[in-house]
């Protein structure tokens, strides 16, 4: 159902497609009747073009990128308000939407969350954005059905900020790169490859857009096929599909650590745009004549079945057919893969959900930007119609993404359809998606149209004993399965019929609860603050030379957001840098912040001026061996602070918090074998973080050794290739390698001056 074409290729006409090879020039040339250079065919995708169109630097291989609009959720539109406001922010540039859909349920923390929300509203008045209140929509919701336009640019602070669907490039970032675009700064990349998702066929009944997704991403993950690239949906089969199919697609593409996603348009699309009552936002988009990708993706929509990922990674895919037909062996399969996600924590067993030859679900969530689609709910409700839950501990609860989605299931009679079998409507709310709402109980498994399955984020605690599994499923299999009282079931095995509903947007709770200042700041608004938002602690500027001390090694495959800064309750505290930093790598490596806490001691002893040695009792016996090769090395001009070391970190979520706290923790690096996202990278280099790659299969130190690198703060300067540290040992120094990667020069300038705050400061 899915081919890799590695190589590249030309898209000629819209529907053919011919691979990249010696003889590909002269086949394009018949196949469009013209001489066309690959450089020039590159300039045909979609993708180029709005880039372009968005690029204020002249050179299309270096892009400085301004966004038309921005939005945020609740757990982070406080601290990049925040951020830009000690940068000097005076006003809103351009829309900022700031939604409310994950700390909605103010149910942890006293008044917190409804503090940030307050602090939300009053930002919206004082520098002219958008506020949406709690329950209202999930943040891709709302953005789909008012912000979206065709190619326009939006960026995130959530990485599942994808509308390409509806023919918007958007891009989910860290909290930082927001602070950019409000004080009118850029988005600096370099011209990121293009790979083509090319569709044929139609699917068959039964699969949904989450069976597509994760075909895709089951495909792509593993090998780095689109990383850091632009998916560009084109081909025949998009025809076949709903704008709220392509959207249910699109929203996972985040799950393939793509950069962005873009579709070609049509009629379905503009009918999309012509029900929201924003006609004037389509715009037809499609490739060239001949369009050239750098790699090919081919999607044959006619075999994909319905699939699964087990946990712990939405790329563990199977098909349900198949997980049924080899039940134990996945299942043994599993359970050895999650003893490295797991660290042997918990005794995690899948085996004993198997009854009598059936795999037995404990809970169904259908919910979110991923599920929670006015479609996907239907089509649950008409394999559900009729039947019944059951009275036993299979659950099933359900969140329509936004408000008028939930007005029309009520109008359409789905809901009710749903609300008979013994299933739960919520309101639209992200909580279960990140941990914050729905937890099953210890050992239960759940199965959940959303867009993630890694470890704690259905809100297990692995330190406490405590372990639940989610696997990824699309909503109509969820019901399939609910419907069988939770022996798990493909769709494809409902034997009854769809029906045809059609969506009638209703604009008036948006008109009349959502405040909207068009544009317009009012300087005399008071902010509103609550006692957990806090100002971000100060933070010095890179010493000349530096000591950091491991306080972290973990040797995961990869290492999710969530493992370096927990979800679920800790959102509460995200207003709060030094508050949430005592949350950080608390599931994965619960000494993490004692650890950086102490070293960070010598840090501050520094910064007042006051002796390093006599905060630390490590740093004079360090010290000592450092200055025997390097004499000039002393506390004036050497800084202290933590380092990890982690495989892949930064898979998942955009939130800036991961490397934040490390941060606020004194910590001045990570050392991996490569960035699991550039949204990560990015925000260790906002954060003034260094992003240390070393070569994989050498790694001179451990936990807990010193590091010494001198002239640090000269090789960022100077753009050294390479950058020489030492690990510090009783018989001396002992010389390792590092690099840094490509940086802007804005970049290093921020690493330079410790952080993006700093480097802003008016």
């Amino acid at each position: 159902m899915i081919e890799l074409l590695q190589g590249g290729a030309y898209l000629v006409g819209g529907n053919t497609v011919i691979p990249d090879s010696p003889e590909a020039f002269a086949a394009v040339k018949a196949a469009c009747g013209a001489d066309v250079t690959k450089e020039d065919a590159k300039k045909n995708t979609i993708a180029y073009g709005i880039l372009a169109e968005h690029n204020t630097s002249g050179n299309m291989d270096k892009l400085k990128i301004r966004f038309d609009k921005l939005t945020s959720h609740d757990i982070t539109f406080v601290g990049i308000i925040q951020t830009a406001r000690a940068s000097g922010l005076q006003k809103f540039p351009m829309p900022y939407v700031l939604t409310n859909c994950h700390n909605s349920l103010c149910a942890v923390g006293g008044t917190i969350n409804e503090d940030d929300h307050m602090f939300g509203l009053s930002c919206a008045k004082k520098y002219g954005g958008v506020y949406v209140p709690p329950h209202q929509a999930v943040i891709h919701q709302y953005a789909r059905e008012m912000l979206a336009g065709g190619g326009k640019m939006i960026l995130g602070s959530d990485s599942h900020t994808r509308y390409g669907a509806l023919g918007t490039m958007a891009v989910g970032e860290g909290g930082p790169e927001l602070v950019k675009q409000l004080l009118n700064q850029t988005y600096d990349i370099n011209m990121p490859g293009v790979v083509g998702v090319y569709m044929t066929g139609e699917p068959v009944k039964g699969v949904g857009p989450q069976d597509v997704a994760l075909a895709i991403i089951g495909a792509v993950f593993a090998n780095g096929f689109v990383k850091n690239k632009v998916m560009e949906f084109v081909g025949p089969g998009i025809s076949s599909l709903s704008a709220d199919f392509r959207i249910g697609i699109d929203v996972m593409t985040t799950e393939t650590t793509c950069l962005s996603s873009i579709w070609r348009t049509d009629d379905e699309v503009k009918d999309f745009y012509d029900i929201h009552g924003r006609s004037e936002d389509y715009k037809e988009l499609n490739p060239g004549s001949v369009a050239y990708y750098d790699g090919m993706i081919m999607v044959d929509l006619s075999k994909v079945r319905p699939m699964i990922a087990m946990p712990f990674h939405p790329s563990n895919t199977y098909t349900i057919e198949e997980l049924n037909a080899n039940l134990m062996d996945i299942l043994d399969e599993t359970e050895k893969r999650a003893l490295v996600s797991l660290d042997g924590a918990v005794d995690f067993n899948l085996k004993n959900k198997v009854k009598n030859g059936k795999f037995m679900v404990d809970q169904g969530i259908i919910a979110g930007c991923a599920g929670g689609g006015f479609e996907n709910i239907c089509a649950a409700a008409d394999i559900l119609k009729g039947r019944y839950i059951g009275s036993d501990g299979f659950t099933l609860s359900v969140y329509p993404a936004s408000m008028p989605v939930y007005m029309e299931l009520i109008r359409n009679g789905c809901a009710a359809t749903i609300l008979e079998t013994g299933a739960v409507m919520k309101t639209a709310f992200c909580g279960p998606c990140f941990g914050a709402g729905d937890t099953p109980a210890n050992n239960a498994f759940s199965i959940r149209h959303s867009t993630r399955n890694f470890p704690n984020r259905e809100g297990s605690k692995l330190q406490n004993g405590q372990i639940s599994s989610v696997a990824l499923m699309d909503a109509r299999s969820i019901a399939a399965t609910a419907a069988n009282k939770g022996v798990l079931t493909p769709a494809t095995e409902f034997d009854g019929d769809f029906g045809k509903y059609k969506y009638h947007f209703d604009s008036k709770i948006y008109e009349n609860r959502v405040f909207d200042s068009k544009g317009q700041a009012d300087p005399d608004a008071e902010i509103q603050l609550g006692p957990n938002i806090k100002d971000w602690p100060a933070m010095g500027e890179l010493p000349e030379n530096l000591v950091l001390r491991v306080v972290s090694e973990i040797h995961d495959p990869v290492t999710t957001t969530d493992e370096l800064i927990p979800s679920g309750e800790t959102s509460s505290y995200r207003s709060n840098p030094l508050g949430l930093a005592e949350f950080a790598l608390s599931r994965k490596d619960p000494q993490y912040v004692g650890r950086a806490k102490d070293i960070q001691k010598a840090e501050t002893a520094r910064m007042n001026g006051e002796k390093p040695c006599e905060a630390h009792p490590d740093v004079a016996g360090v010290m000592k061996a450092v200055r025997e090769q390097f004499a000039d090395a002393d506390s004036t001009n050497t800084g202290f602070g933590s380092t990890i070391f982690a495989v892949k970190p930064g898979d998942g979520s955009a939130r800036e918090q991961a490397a934040s706290c490390q941060k606020v923790l004194g910590g001045w690096a990570n050392i991996a074998n490569e960035y699991a996202t550039k949204r990560y990278r990015s925000n260790l280099i906002n954060w003034g973080m260094l992003p240390f790659v070393i070569k994989d299969g050498e790694l001179p130190f451990q936990n807990l050794d010193y590091l010494f690198f001198p002239g640090i703060k000269d090789a960022v300067v100077n753009k050294a290739a390479s950058i020489k540290g030492y690990v510090v040992k009783e018989d001396g120094l002992k010389e390792f390698e590092v690099t840094l990667g490509d940086l802007t020069d804005e970049e290093r300038q921020i690493i330079l001056k410790g952080c993006l705050i700093n480097y802003n400061r008016v």
